[in-house]
């Protein structure tokens, strides 16, 4: 019954009406079982602000109780500015400022050739704007984090991502990482005390969250029962029909049937920690931002594959830090975000977005062609796909052969009808092919992380960096 849609409208409708204790609380105002709030604390400010604004403007969308199932077109356009608002404030001022300080190498037009495809990358606008959703609330505190530790200023990259780690959990995916390079900082950075600087990250770590839960540590109960909200380990090992490797083997080994959920938890967990170790013992060995890119990357694909209670549009966590790598490997990454908001496809399906997965896709398929791989981007020497080498010919060969795939699946789930005994043929086929790619491209960006050189010179920047203008 209803979705995402009429969650984001209830937080705003619990938030607004009722005091931050009785937010993750069941009661007789707020049934749990009725898209209860199962995010962080900020995920529950940003509702409460949003449901500040919406009783502003009509209190029948916020009304306790009496609102739910609420839908109307003037609600619609009021979440979706919601969403702007908070690209505007947030996502898209760190997209710009990423590519102006952390692209330096790059001239302007190319800059802003890479900030035009990042914001244009389907996955987020459609679950943003379509799922309603504010996936660009945590992906822009990440993505500031990463901005923040790239100029050197780790006190600040923590809160950052403190932040991100507040609004949603699922970016414990890009744990790891961070922990990992800014670790291995403390350790080996030896223009700065090592324990004190330690110490200052523990601080501003705690204080943080501390703030940020400050409401619901009050007791023990209370702090209790939203991280039982924010961990449902209940709910099972996987959600619908998602493209990571537990759904694609349950077509042959019913995982869900032959083991207990206990089992399946454990299996999981064991799973995603050893395939998380290499890339994360790299970083901590030699920490630089271009490690911590593609460690953020290897980490939260490992977790999108391997781990438990995972969504759909969880990719989403893996798909920002491939965006990072757009100026350095065009072609592996926009076949990757393709691929990404591919897998989503069943999931939009049933929004009824499938002309405005068909829109974006296209507008950000021909955005990207006309900024790496056209005559102009050859000219420019970033098309990698226009030497002729025989592993080019053959990348690019794999490549087309992908994104026929891809059509013949698209028109197949929406133009034919699955046998009855078969109903979730499509979604299936769409997730294992999806699956195999996430696999092959986990594979390739740890290669590409492992080939970065283990040296001195390595080191990531520090304060003394010379700003760039």
């Amino acid at each position: 019954m209803f979705g995402d849609y009429e969650a984001q409208r209830h937080w705003m409708e619990i938030t607004y009406n009722l005091p931050a204790e009785d937010w993750y609380r069941n009661s007789s105002k707020n049934d749990l079982m009725y898209w209860g709030l199962d995010y962080p604390p900020l995920t529950a400010y940003h509702s409460l602000i949003c449901g500040y604004v919406a009783n502003w403007i009509n209190p029948d969308w916020v009304k306790l109780n009496e609102s739910r199932g609420f839908e109307s077109y003037e609600h619609k356009l009021f979440m979706r500015y919601t969403v702007l608002v908070a690209d505007i404030l947030i996502y898209i001022p760190a997209v710009v400022v990423f590519c102006n300080t952390c692209l330096h190498s790059l001239d302007k037009l190319q800059q802003v050739s890479v900030a035009a495809v990042m914001l244009l990358y389907p996955g987020v606008i459609l679950i943003d704007y379509g799922h309603f959703q504010y996936n660009c609330v945590s992906l822009g505190f990440t993505l500031w984090a990463v901005i923040s530790l790239s100029a050197g200023y780790d006190l600040i990259g923590s809160m950052m991502f403190c932040f991100a780690l507040n609004y949603k959990q699922m970016e414990l995916y890009h744990a790891m990482p961070f922990f990992c390079y800014l670790l291995g900082g403390c350790c080996f950075d030896k223009k700065e005390n090592r324990f004190l600087k330690l110490v200052k990250l523990g601080f501003v770590v705690l204080l943080t969250f501390a703030v940020c839960w400050a409401p619901f540590l009050t007791n023990k109960d209370s702090m209790l029962q939203v991280l039982s909200r924010l961990f449902p380990f209940s709910r099972g090992l996987y959600e619908d029909k998602v493209a990571n490797v537990w759904c694609a083997l349950s077509v042959i080994v019913k995982m869900k049937q032959m083991f207990s959920l206990d089992t399946l938890l454990k299996m999981s967990s064991a799973s995603t920690l050893l395939c998380l170790l290499p890339s994360s013992v790299n970083l901590f060995l030699s920490p630089s931002a271009q490690r911590l890119k593609y460690a953020l990357v290897n980490s939260s694909l490992v977790f999108f594959l391997l781990s438990f209670q995972v969504h759909e549009k969880t990719i989403l966590v893996a798909s920002l830090p491939v965006l990072l790598l757009l100026p350095e490997k065009p072609s592996a990454v926009v076949w990757f975000l393709q691929l990404s908001t591919f897998s989503m496809y069943p999931l939009l399906a049933k929004d009824g977005l499938v002309l405005q997965y068909v829109a974006t896709m296209v507008l950000f398929s021909t955005t990207a062609y006309a900024m790496f791989f056209s005559e102009y981007s050859a000219a420019k020497g970033q098309n990698v796909w226009s030497q002729t080498s025989s592993r080019n010919k053959v990348c690019s060969f794999i490549f087309w052969m992908s994104c026929l795939g891809t059509g013949i699946l698209n028109v197949a789930a929406h133009q034919m009808e699955p046998p009855k005994n078969l109903p979730d043929l499509f979604p299936v086929l769409l997730a294992a092919f999806s699956c195999m790619h996430f696999i092959i491209f986990c594979i390739y960006f740890h290669f590409l992380q492992f080939k970065l050189p283990m040296a001195k010179s390595d080191l990531r920047a520090t304060k003394q960096r010379k700003k760039i203008n």
